[in-house]
């Protein structure tokens, strides 16, 4: 029997994908929004993750541990959620995954 795919898990798979980063404490940071988050955004908040996702690591870094803010209010507003989720999601700031 085919499993049947649940709706956009093409989209998610690639997101899941762009969350994987050369600094693993982003790699923790970005799955686990992905995870929790994501699912509950609207779309124009899901979009602005996306255009996020490919920015340069050092650029996140900076901004999600508080070393600037970007201009772009749609990230800014995002990083805001990012930064609430490391606060309130041990599994974000843990490698035992």
């Amino acid at each position: 029997m085919l499993q049947q795919e649940l709706p956009g898990s093409d989209e998610r798979d690639r997101l899941r994908w762009q969350c994987r980063r050369g600094m693993l404490e982003l790699d923790l940071l970005l799955e686990a929004f992905l995870e929790e988050d994501y699912p509950g955004l609207p779309d124009q908040e899901k979009e602005a993750f996306s255009r996020f996702l490919g920015l340069e690591d050092p650029q996140l870094h900076d901004w999600l541990m508080g070393g600037g803010s970007p201009d772009d209010p749609a990230f800014a507003a995002l990083i805001c959620k990012l930064q609430t989720s490391l606060h309130n999601n041990p599994r974000a700031t843990s490698s035992d995954t």
